[in-house]
């Protein structure tokens, strides 16, 4: 006789950082799908965070969204504290990063870096330091979206591979000293996903047909990836489907990292 495997615990909640963008959303829904009550966050844009939660509600669970600058040490405290005091966490999904402009290193100005590893690398810092407490009364797990020009350089994608190198390196930093407690820490390196930033940077004119064109013929599998690819893998590492698996980076992009 088979039985049903349970993918998250049946008390808590999946928080998701981010949950309001192109990809954060799909990640919500999936998560809601697989079983996962659903606490996401956004930045500015309150619809698409409501839009996302009643995905969430679509998937028959429960929703609530949040503004949160995850910079603010004390308003990213506040709230983890607040999602555990209300039920626990299970999960917490990092799908947050600033949009990021496709400039050449040379090019970019100071201020400029400094900002995107303040809201990217300090901002999952922030959350991870509130969150581990949390995560080690449930065994639970994190996961990090990052990028696989990480593992593939893209020219003039370093305001993205800097900062999403440091979320990197806490990504493994908590799966190897958390791994006692029972957490796990993966990853998720995005190609690229015909959604969120890709959308915004063609509308800002960074990028164009042509150009997703040439990266999907960059990649061994052609076609440009979706957020329901990226969501997917989310899900799978942060369930009991991947309850061996810590410190480990799926690259969803096509093959392009290889």
């Amino acid at each position: 006789m088979s039985t049903t495997q349970t993918l998250y615990p049946v008390e808590g909640t999946a928080i998701v950082i981010g949950g309001s963008g192109g990809v954060g959303a799909e990640i919500c829904r999936v998560l809601a799908r697989d079983g996962c009550d659903v606490a996401l966050t956004y930045h500015s844009n309150q619809a698409k965070a409501e839009a996302a939660a009643e995905a969430v509600r679509g998937e028959g669970r429960k929703a609530s969204t949040h503004k949160l600058n995850i910079e603010d040490v004390e308003a990213t405290r506040t709230f983890i504290d607040g999602v555990a005091e209300a039920g626990g966490i299970h999960t917490v999904v990092y799908a947050a990063g600033p949009l990021v402009p496709l400039i050449h290193l040379s090019k970019i100005e100071p201020e400029q870096m400094r900002k995107h590893l303040m809201q990217d690398a300090f901002g999952f810092f922030n959350v991870v330091h509130y969150a581990i407490p949390h995560l080690r009364k449930t065994r639970g797990s994190f996961v990090a979206c990052q990028s696989s020009a990480q593992y593939r350089f893209a020219a003039a994608d370093g305001l993205s591979v800097v900062p999403k190198s440091a979320v990197h390196a806490l990504m493994k930093g908590v799966a190897k000293e958390e791994g006692r407690y029972g957490i796990r820490s993966n990853g998720v390196a995005l190609g690229i996903i015909e959604t969120g930033q890709h959308t915004e940077l063609s509308k800002l004119g960074y990028i164009d047909d042509k150009y997703m064109q040439a990266a999907a013929m960059a990649t061994p599998l052609r076609p440009n990836g979706k957020a329901i690819d990226i969501a997917e893998a989310v899900s799978f590492l942060a369930s009991s489907r991947a309850g061996f698996i810590s410190g480990e980076v799926i690259n969803v992009d096509g093959g392009y990292h290889v």
